[in-house]
């Protein structure tokens, strides 16, 4: 994956709308963008981690780097709080329910700035951001064209909250996970696809040689699937 350099990340933007802050990604193609991409970082990481990948992103979109709202310690952040455990992760439900709303109030507030024409958007990120990407997509359809899960999981907390099934059906959403991933295992990604498949969510599963992290491979993988979400093609 390719590395950021210092023009390649704006300075920090406090949304008033939403209380999250977030950086745009620099270097893009000049004139308006076609298409939006919202990028998470995982837990204990701040907007700076997914610059890399924002760099690879088609130069038409748009993409925002969003930081987390809990802070654990100077550049550390976090959707919500976990802790693993033996029968897996424990999470602070009432933090991920919130962060989920902030991610909400956002894209609201960025389809305003759009006016009538609204951007065709996607939300993505990594383990806990991965996480809190298919949470919005799951229970607000309205608001993105798709959500793509890079070594996450879907919260079993997210259940009533989840969209109509009609409503869901409009989705396309992308799952990765390493097959040697030792934070949260491959069976979180079998699990993610035999709930999407009951939803009636359209996606794309791909599975890499790697752990807990994003590979080369993965990002080719996660450009071509932008492609029809955000109506590149």
């Amino acid at each position: 994956m390719k590395q950021p350099n210092n023009q390649e990340i704006g300075a920090l933007i406090n949304e008033p709308l939403s209380t999250l802050s977030y950086r745009k990604a620099g270097g893009r193609a000049p004139g308006a963008p076609r298409a939006r991409l919202l990028l998470l970082h995982g837990v204990g990481g701040n907007e700076t981690d997914l610059a890399g990948l924002a760099a690879c992103i088609d130069p038409g979109v748009e993409v925002l780097l969003v930081r987390g709202p809990l802070t654990l310690s100077p550049f550390q952040h976090a959707w919500f709080e976990v802790s693993f455990q033996s029968g897996g992760p424990v999470i602070n439900a009432a933090q991920a329910e919130h962060s989920r709303q902030q991610l909400i109030t956002l894209l609201h507030a960025l389809r305003a700035q759009d006016g009538a024409a609204a951007l065709p958007s996607v939300i993505a990120g990594f383990s806990q951001g991965g996480i809190l990407s298919a949470s919005v997509g799951l229970s607000a359809p309205q608001d993105v064209n798709g959500f793509a899960i890079l070594s996450g999981r879907i919260l079993p907390e997210l259940e009533p909250h989840l969209a109509a099934p009609a409503a869901l059906a409009g989705l396309s959403a992308f799952i990765a996970h390493g097959h040697y991933d030792n934070k949260l295992p491959i069976e979180w990604a079998e699990r993610a696809d035999h709930w999407l498949n009951t939803l009636g969510v359209p996606h794309h599963n791909a599975y890499y040689a790697m752990g807990h992290e994003i590979s080369a491979p993965e990002v080719a993988d996660f450009q071509r699937w932008l492609q029809t979400p955000l109506a590149l093609d």
